[in-house]
């Protein structure tokens, strides 16, 4: 019985199959069940049903399971607390949305690297929708995403906001005066994915002035700043992703009465035994974010009461 004996066998608890837990600790299946055969034998008791497709623990198992959680947290909390950095190990996978990735996202993986030298990065960028899916799924540690993930077990913290301005090319000819919303409502808008907060913020804005407003979506924001500065739409992008393109000319700041709700994210990750590093790099990209530069404030039109 040693500790990566017990991590086996409670990612087979979590996960339900001997191959996911597999993948998910970097072994073999074969020595995976050769594991879970050496402690059932050294423990004289079967921990898991394998009659079903789904493995599942036995009532033996589940009250190991307790025990086997609080050793792995209190081992993690030992190497933390005692350990050299760089004696810790593993493999952390975490997830953030294109928006962080662009930003101080480089920043993050320097000081992790200089906490942690012996732990590897794992990233996955995509957008919030589907990073907490992974999380619920366990084939992530941590996400920084939108709007966090509800569900038992997870820590939500807020990480971070990002304020949006308004920004066209200046192939548009856009006339250099302030835009009322019924004027916004009558270009194409090149935005964020369905179902995004974003999206959902912008077809609230201009389906009341107009249902006929052209919304091209995209999961990538790379092709949302590229749509945008080729002059197919107006977006709504935060400050901090356009320093180029706003400097070079290629995309100008639009005065819009219709302010988009900044978006706003969170570090989310499972409370989970052994979790004491993943809760460490939570901390490190929090200290990063509050100490970013603010964005310049966005003068807005003043109130259109005319609709």
């Amino acid at each position: 019985m040693n500790i990566r004996t017990l991590e086996t066998f409670v990612w087979i608890a979590k996960l339900g199959s001997f191959r996911a837990a597999a993948s998910r600790v970097f072994a073999s299946q074969p020595t995976v069940s050769a594991r879970i055969a050496g402690l059932e034998d050294q423990l004289g008791v079967e921990l898991f049903n394998r009659s079903s497709k789904k493995v599942t623990l036995t009532a033996k198992g589940r009250e190991f399971l307790v025990y086997a959680e609080k050793m792995l947290s209190l081992h993690g909390e030992m190497m933390q607390a005692v350990a050299k950095p760089s004696s810790i190990q593993g493999t952390i996978r975490l997830a953030v949305s294109e928006t962080i990735a662009h930003t101080w996202l480089p920043q993050l993986i320097e000081r992790v690297s200089e906490a942690y030298p012996a732990v590897n990065l794992e990233l996955d960028v995509d957008i919030s929708v589907n990073l907490a899916e992974k999380l619920i799924n366990h084939d992530i540690d941590i996400a920084f995403l939108m709007g966090g993930v509800h569900q038992p077990g997870i820590i939500n913290r807020n990480l971070c906001h990002y304020s949006l301005i308004w920004v066209a090319s200046p192939k548009l000819n856009i006339p250099d005066k302030p835009m009322s919303l019924a004027e916004l409502s009558t270009w194409p808008i090149v935005t964020y994915p369905r179902n995004s907060a974003p999206y959902m913020a912008i077809r609230s804005l201009v389906d009341p002035m107009n249902h006929s407003t052209r919304i091209h979506a995209s999961s990538s924001l790379s092709t949302i700043i590229r749509m945008t500065v080729d002059g197919l739409g107006i977006s709504a992008l935060p400050w901090e992703i356009l320093q180029h393109e706003l400097s070079t000319g290629t995309l100008r700041q639009l005065v819009v009465n219709a302010e988009v709700p900044d978006l706003v994210f969170s570090a989310s990750y499972r409370a989970a035994a052994g979790g004491n590093v993943v809760q460490a790099i939570a901390e490190l990209a929090l200290s990063i974010a509050e100490a970013r530069a603010p964005a310049p404030k966005n003068h807005s039109a003043p109130p259109d009461n005319t609709h």
